[in-house]
């Protein structure tokens, strides 16, 4: 029934020689890692607004220069991780530039960095199309974390079908909300420019108050920074297609970097429209924790009932009206496409624990690949993630924004250090003078995108640290202690685990005697085959071995034992304490102290059952026994199987793809993804 569940969702198994009909073509490639960058021109530009209004609307004629500065930075990325893509094709992505440039230790920082920052993409992106659902639908209001964590749930679903099925699914929303916004964008400078008609906001004759007055020159310079930082949340996902050159097709690089190009140019386009549009038509967005008091609506104050439109939906009325069809189409693309935005953390942060898994910072489980050629455990603790946060920030989007661009910067900032030393390094050897000139242009490129979000950290460091971001600058540290201490971990039992150079180790030395024991509570058909296999295996010495908890029973079993005439000898333990695990586990290192260099195998009959049910009736004496005998040295455990008629149900079960089925990559497509593939 479980396989049968699994296949009905995810859909048949894929075997590992089909990998490559996972690759993608530049449409589809599109969709898949655009989709992050694309949908934040949804919230950026609102945030921008929202943040200048708490000092009064005459600060929204900072905008302008605000947004001006965002497209700065963001063409100024797109243009540096266009050398990444050509520079690290492999797809190790930050992680790898980092870790090969500026060390292990930078290399662990960013990858810290970017699995915090996966996490809240999809937390941020499904709590921001919620908001655009509930703007229509006030069950969705009303119940925004859970609807949020459903949403998550489905994402996940799809996710774990695969990034060619995720990829054909999620195109046509993505190339709907593109067509979309920048119609949007024509018609209304067609109507502003053009026409010269005049575009009306519903919310154009509001007025909000300001929550910061008389601000000195250094708060009004702070909060326009603030605004400028988050603001910045428009260069999310900027780095994706880079970080998955393994995922297209040949030739890898050209391919990505045209994909990277037409990513930047769409999303500032966008971005800037939106903006500009929003304040030609009197667009006016207030803080949302503060919205109901603050806004002034014909001279009375919104009150605890308001509902804030999002600006692209303001936007759309403005230039198509409210009850265009247009208008609805826009406001359901948007919140759609926001939706799917997460497709692009559920599409990196499994890809990078398994190169962190291969590498040894995280448990070696996230480098296995599931079914459908995903890395199912890395998408499952994603979404267990995200839905942590929507529930603990209740899908509040402007909370969860203040956690959200840190992360971001810091795999930016190191990126690109890391890049220019690459470039030097290169140089150094390169004798070509056309390659030289080439790689000093990319130097320089790098080097300036290293200056801006260097800066942008900075700033977002500190205008938002107060905010909320200090929980991603203690999130970081602990992730990168943790990974330390796997690898440590990891290390340790490698060196351990180590054959000496001549293999003559003690481990590899056959031992004197094998002492065969085996275990005994009554007698039937699982005592006489573990009694019958031990035999087999000709040991130096057998025998039968059990506890006496109740007297009368013990004798009982002593004089069945010696009337069948089984032909090893029996002998009882005595246990005053009615205990079954220390009297074996004394006798055992007994024998041990005896004869320590011999062996001693104990031999346990277990039942092997069909159901979930049965396991919690069975064995779980002799699987507390096998948790001890484990850590005495010397000391091998054999289980006896007995088959119930119970376990006959699953003979038949497809053993390769049954559910919890043991895989692992294959070591030459362990980095094919990077860190965002």
């Amino acid at each position: 029934m479980t396989d049968l569940t699994k296949r009905l969702f995810i859909g048949r198994a894929l075997r590992s020689t089909q990998l490559h009909e996972q690759l993608l073509r530049k449409r589809v490639a599109l969709p898949i890692f655009a989709s992050d960058a694309l949908s934040s021109v949804a919230y950026a530009p609102q945030e921008i607004l929202a943040i200048l209004s708490l000092a009064g609307l005459s600060f929204y004629n900072f905008s302008p220069w605000v947004a001006s500065a965002v497209v700065v930075v963001m063409l100024t990325v797109v243009a540096s991780y266009r050398q990444n893509v050509h520079a690290y094709p492999s797809g190790g992505g930050d992680y790898e530039v980092a870790t090969v440039n500026l060390g292990r230790n930078a290399g662990l920082t960013v990858a810290s960095a970017l699995m915090v920052d996966y996490v809240l993409t999809v937390a941020v992106s499904v709590a921001n199309g919620v908001d655009y659902v509930g703007a229509t639908i006030p069950f969705v209001a009303e119940h925004k974390p859970m609807v949020a964590i459903l949403i998550v749930l489905l994402l996940t679903m799809v996710n774990l079908r695969g990034i060619r099925e995720s990829g054909t699914a999620f195109a046509i929303p993505t190339y709907a909300f593109m067509a979309a916004v920048l119609g949007l964008i024509a018609y209304g400078f067609f109507r502003l420019f053009i026409l010269e008609e005049e575009l009306r906001a519903p919310t154009a004759d509001y007025q909000i108050l300001a929550e910061q007055t008389n601000l000195t020159s250094f708060a009004a310079a702070f909060l326009i920074l603030r605004a400028f930082s988050s603001g910045c949340a428009a260069l999310t996902g900027v780095e994706a297609i880079s970080n998955g050159v393994p995922a297209f097709r040949k030739p890898k690089s050209r391919n990505a970097a045209k994909t990277l190009l037409m990513m930047g140019v769409i999303s500032v386009t966008m971005f800037a429209g939106i903006i500009t549009l929003g304040l030609a038509s009197g667009v006016k967005v207030a803080d949302p924790a503060h919205a109901a008091q603050d806004v002034i609506i014909d001279g009375h104050i919104a009150g605890l009932d308001y509902h804030q439109q999002p600006i692209i939906a303001q936007v759309a009325e403005a230039v198509f009206g409210g009850t265009s069809i247009f208008f609805y189409a826009i406001a359901a693309v948007t919140a759609l496409i926001l939706f799917l935005a997460a497709n692009t953390a559920f599409n990196g942060f499994p890809v990078l624990g398994s190169i962190l898994a291969q590498d040894r910072f995280l448990p070696r489980q996230l480098h296995t690949r599931g079914d459908r050629l995903a890395f199912s455990n890395g998408i499952a603790i994603l979404a267990a993630g995200a839905c942590l946060l929507l529930w603990g920030f209740q899908a509040d989007v402007s909370r969860l924004l203040n956690l959200y661009i840190v992360g971001v910067f810091v795999s930016f900032t190191l990126s690109q250090i890391g890049m220019v030393r690459h470039w030097t390094r290169h140089l150094k050897t390169e004798p070509d003078s056309r390659v030289r000139l080439r790689m000093q242009r990319s130097r320089m490129i790098n080097a300036f995108g290293g200056v801006m979000t260097g800066l942008v950290l900075v700033v977002v460091l500190l205008t938002k640290f107060s905010h909320g971001a200090w929980i991603v600058c203690v999130a970081m540290p602990l992730l990168f202690l943790m990974m330390k201490g796997i690898h440590r971990h990891y290390e340790n039992i490698a060196r351990e685990l180590a054959v000496d150079e001549d293999g003559q180790g003690e481990e590899s030395m056959l031992p004197a005697r094998n002492h065969a024991v085996v275990l005994v509570s009554k007698i039937h058909k699982p005592t006489l085959r573990a009694l019958a296999y031990a035999r087999a295996t000709r040991p130096s010495t057998l025998e039968a071995v059990t506890v006496g908890v109740e007297g009368a029973e013990a004798r009982a079993l002593q004089e069945e034992w010696e009337r069948r005439g089984i032909p090893v000898p029996l002998k009882t333990l005595d246990s005053p304490y009615r205990e079954i695990t220390r009297p074996i586990l004394e006798y055992v290192k007994s024998v041990r102290r005896r004869s320590p260099r011999d062996v001693v195998s104990i031999y346990i009959p277990e039942y092997v059952v069909g159901r979930w049910w049965e396991h919690i009736l069975h064995n779980q004496s002799a699987l507390r026994l096998k948790g001890r005998l484990l850590f005495q040295p010397g000391v091998m455990v054999i289980s006896v199987p007995w088959q119930l008629h119970s376990s006959d149900r699953l003979k038949g079960r497809p053993e390769p793809f049954a559910a919890g089925a043991a895989r692992r990559s294959r070591p030459e497509t362990a980095r094919g993804g990077g860190d965002k593939a």
